[in-house]
């Protein structure tokens, strides 16, 4: 409360409720009177301007933002505890539309929980599927086409892993060795191939790591005929001489080749079911996979943003008290987590979700502060200025990049993650990456809890690490039109576009069951953390509308929205 009393102080004169939103953020983004955009000095490469002024280049005015009128409102319909909070018993969810049932990833069971969603308003616990060994933990579920399975590591995680499938009872029907550490699972359109992402961590203190890799079991002879045969498993031994891959693709594990430094985190799958995108987080990197070949075609590093650039300013302190999105002499990785893909116009795109992601092992930690490394004085000419609390000097960093020339000093900052969402071709060039649109949302809907964590509402207390932190995503679409659902991991709440066009997404809504008046240990504060999200189309909907089923990690909850509206053709 302290931050919007500050606020409200220094509102500008006559300014009338209407416009509280956008007087508060003119304080931080360079807005006068009520609305109107000014321009402020320039923050230039090694340049560090006031923390209480904005770069000279214009952002789009705040005030259109904040008083969006929703076309697409999300409702919430039902919702289910699963555990304790903290737990992560609510972690990944995906749907059958013959049981109308939905399976949730609980990860204090360690089981599959089956929801039965025939009527969404009142979700019921079917049963907690026991499926794994001793020690295996389950990470993802999907379902699609009758199949159902679920991804698990085993004990311990840097051993193979498995798929499991199981029928909609709960029942195991089958498992399936697959590579170490399997963190996601997918299934094709067409319903004729599963797909693990096999992550391959290593031990803690890095004496181990195994090879990251991406499994394919051709499931088109059905389930019940399923043996080791039908699975290939692609690893990343192509990649490991340098000259092969793109320069841009980061390989920084201590002593690891590429294909053990690679950890596939996502995949996507083309609606024609022939290609398939691999997110390699840490490595800031797309792999391509042509699915009849059944082999790695393409590395693509996805390059840097530039957040020196006014429109891809952020917030990066949690040290001062005001609310300063703006730009600095910074380059994120845009590191996604969650990628899904869809089509427009006979083309595919792909969406991802730009969380960003460190190591912190025993063994091996690449971030730092900025503040308590050396900054070249010739790229850096106010270094002692930029390194302060209240500026950039509590942002985290990777070491492992920006210091060329192994002197010790860093000629430039790379920072994890693009809180934001981006949009890709078919070949791994960016289209379209929302800038600082997801922390002008939040500045505007929760001003006084800006950036705050899922366990925490203090303000800001997220700034100088990954910002709201996108983590997961789903495409779907509604009256012929693509929508995309973006969850803000930390802010916990979920954002709503219209990818009508690739290259100019249009934003929606901003919605969230969080309560910033209650404490985040308790149920009273809402749903918390969300992680896995699943869209249900309207004709595969128990309702007959369409629905969004969203697992929320640090709450332990699902819920069951209902898409409400349409979009327009603004």
């Amino acid at each position: 409360m302290r931050i919007l009393h500050q606020f409200l102080h220094r509102l500008p004169s006559g300014c009338k409720p209407d416009f509280l939103f956008p007087a508060v953020l003119s304080l931080s983004f360079g807005l006068t009177g009520c609305g109107q955009v000014k321009t402020e000095a320039e923050a230039t490469p090694g340049k560090a301007a006031s923390a209480t002024t904005a770069a000279d280049v214009p952002e789009q005015p705040i005030a259109a933002v904040a008083s969006a009128s929703p076309e697409i409102r999300l409702k919430v319909l039902g919702r289910f505890h699963h555990g304790a909070f903290g737990k992560s018993a609510a972690e990944i969810c995906a749907y059958d539309a013959a049981s109308k049932r939905l399976f949730v990833v609980n990860g204090e069971k360690l089981a599959i929980d089956i929801l039965d969603l025939a009527n969404p308003a009142d979700p019921k616990l079917v049963k907690s599927a026991m499926l794994g060994e001793a020690g295996w933990k389950p990470n993802s579920v999907a379902s699609r086409h009758g199949i159902i399975v679920a991804a698990y590591s085993t004990s311990p995680k840097q051993e193979p892993g498995a798929a499991i499938f199981l029928d909609a009872e709960g029942n195991k029907l089958q498992s399936l060795a697959v590579g170490a550490e399997p963190d996601m699972v997918t299934i094709s359109p067409d319903g004729k191939w599963v797909l693990t992402a096999n992550e391959g961590e290593p031990t803690d203190d890095y004496t181990r790591d195994p090879e990251g890799s991406v499994s394919l079991i051709d499931v088109s002879g059905g389930v019940d005929s399923l043996t080791a045969a039908n699975v290939t498993t692609l690893g990343f031994e192509a990649f490991n001489n340098p000259t092969s891959r793109d320069p841009r693709v980061r390989v920084f594990g201590p002593n690891a080749t590429a294909a053990q430094d690679f950890e596939p985190e996502y995949i996507a799958v083309s609606p024609d079911s022939t290609t398939a995108w691999v997110a390699l987080q840490e490595a800031n990197a797309f792999a391509v996979i042509d699915l009849k070949a059944k082999a790695l075609t393409k590395l693509v590093g996805l390059g840097f943003k530039d957040h020196s650039q006014p429109e891809n300013g952020f917030d990066a302190s949690n040290k001062n008290d005001a609310i300063a999105i703006r730009a600095w002499p910074v380059k994120g990785m845009y590191q996604p987590d969650a990628i899904a893909a869809f089509d427009r116009d006979g083309k595919t795109y792909l969406i991802s979700a730009n969380e960003g992601d460190h190591r912190n092992f025993a063994g091996f930690k690449e971030d730092a502060k900025v503040a308590d490394l050396r900054l070249d004085p010739q790229a850096f000419p106010n270094a002692d200025e930029l390194q302060k609390p209240k500026n950039i000097g509590r942002l985290m960093i990777t070491k492992t990049l920006g210091d060329a020339n192994g002197d010790g000093l860093y000629e430039e900052l790379y920072s994890f993650g693009g809180r934001s969402f981006s949009t890709w071709s078919a070949e791994g060039e960016l289209i379209y990456d929302s800038g600082s649109e997801f922390e002008r949302m939040v500045a505007a809907r929760a001003p006084q809890n800006f950036n705050s964590d899922h366990e925490s509402n203090e303000a800001k207390n997220r700034s100088d690490n990954k910002g709201p932190e996108p983590e997961g995503l789903t495409v779907g679409v509604i009256d012929g039109r693509t929508l995309g659902f973006i969850g803000l991991e930390r802010q916990s709440a979920i954002l709503i576009y219209d990818l009508d066009d690739p290259k100019s997404p249009r934003l929606l809504d901003y919605a969230t069951t969080r309560d910033f008046s209650q404490s985040p240990k308790t149920r009273e504060a809402g749903d918390l953390g969300p992680e896995g999200l699943t869209f249900i189309s309207a004709d595969q909907s128990p309702t007959g509308k369409p629905l969004l089923a969203v697992c929320y990690e640090i709450s332990s909850t699902t819920v069951v929205y209902e898409v409400q509206g349409q979009p327009s053709d603004e």
